[in-house]
């Protein structure tokens, strides 16, 4: 059982200039679990996870990682993590798996190389040079090189980005395989489905600072978000219905026999609306429950408009 955090931030605060790009951010990242890193472009996130791998100094602030100072002490932790970054950190002319190849050599333990290929499908390209790989081979080949040496900790940013489905799914699997073993993973991602799917917790950065945290299961409970949604006849009573639904609720037809009911969904709403039909000779079909999703609790946190 883990107890000590993998990843400890308290006050961190790192500038270009005048601009603060993290502006006092607290994040505590357990350890043996997915997190998923998320924010809007400038948010800060990348400057945050790039000061946890070693690669900035704090301005202000404190981080530790696996207890470690990432910079002061990071001949000590880099045996230790593996980094996934967006260029793959691959020589052009390299070989796609001589180079895996030659990194699992740097490490005491590392994961077997033909199984990790074979997984990720690189085979086809083993003998190519980077320079010539796709968008989805780089990306695969350097999940591949963050994993390999065995990491306790290991960062993947944006892990499937130009990945087909049959990719994205390995990849996913990967991932949870890594959890299952004990591994902490730190994801950053614009897929909000991916971190709805993979984490067991989100925390979303924006203007530098960590303004939520949670389970993807907490973040998106609850909120006039929610919905209840069957089908039936077209033109039914709505006004007769909203009479049994609590305070607040709204209840509209979206198409003709498609109704839609606006309400923090619990028990007692259910009960209410499927006790409606069944006194008025109504079969609800194809009645379903619709949350709010991440991307909603995201957007609804971080605002709508696109930013540069």
């Amino acid at each position: 059982m883990h107890s000590e955090p993998a990843v400890q931030i308290a006050g961190l605060v790192k500038r270009y200039g005048d601009k603060p790009a993290v502006d006092g951010l607290n994040l505590t990242i357990a350890s043996g679990a997915i997190t998923a890193v998320l924010g809007p472009n400038g948010a800060g996130k990348t400057t945050t996870i790039e000061t946890c791998e070693g690669y900035r100094r704090p301005d202000a602030g404190t981080v530790r990682v696996l207890g470690l100072d990432p910079v002061a002490q990071s001949a000590a932790l880099r045996p230790r993590i593996g980094v996934m970054l967006q260029s793959g950190g691959v020589y052009a002319g390299a070989r796609a798996v001589e180079m895996l190849r030659h990194t699992a050599k740097l490490h005491a333990h590392p994961l077997d190389v033909d199984t990790l290929v074979e997984r990720l499908g690189l085979g086809s390209c083993g003998r190519t040079t980077y320079r010539r790989l796709s968008g989805g081979q780089q990306q695969r080949l350097a999940l591949a090189m963050a994993v390999v040496g065995r990491p306790e900790l290991v960062f993947l940013d944006e892990p499937t980005a130009g990945l087909d489905p049959q990719a994205r799914r390995a990849t996913w699997e990967l991932v949870r395989d890594l959890r299952r073993d004990g591994v902490t993973v730190v994801v950053t991602t614009h897929h909000m489905d991916e971190a709805e799917q993979l984490a067991d917790h989100v925390a979303i950065v924006d203007r530098g600072r960590v303004i939520t945290t949670g389970t993807p299961e907490e973040l998106c409970r609850g909120g006039a978000e929610n919905a209840l949604r069957f089908d039936g006849p077209p033109g039914l009573d709505l006004a007769a219905l909203l009479k049994e639904l609590p305070a607040g609720a709204a209840a509209v037809e979206t198409a003709p026999g498609s109704y839609r009911v606006e309400a923090p969904v619990d028990p007692q709403l259910l009960a209410a609306v499927t006790g409606w039909c069944a006194a008025n000779g109504v079969l609800p079909e194809r009645l379903s429950v619709q949350r709010r999703s991440l991307e909603d609790v995201f957007l609804d946190l971080t605002g709508r408009e696109l930013r540069s």
